[in-house]
């Protein structure tokens, strides 16, 4: 599994979160996302390495603004 990371603004709910972890999952090979809104993070665990541009497009059909890529922080 390759962990990506993320940052994301304007969300503000879990609902939010909801909407950016509907639109990502159905990206190939994600397993897992895990979305912490008051940070505007986006970590996404999957098989292989995600295209930005994927990843960008998901995030704003959500509704969202598509920060760039974040570190992963344990």
């Amino acid at each position: 599994m390759i962990e990506h990371g993320y940052t994301v603004s304007g969300m503000s709910c879990g609902h939010c979160a909801q909407s950016v972890t509907e639109e990502i999952t159905v990206l190939p090979g994600v397993a897992e996302v895990d979305v912490d809104v008051a940070a505007g993070r986006v970590v996404v665990r999957a098989e292989a390495a995600l295209a930005e541009d994927d990843v960008r497009a998901a995030v704003e059909e959500a509704g969202f603004t598509y920060e760039g890529v974040a570190d992963l922080i344990p």
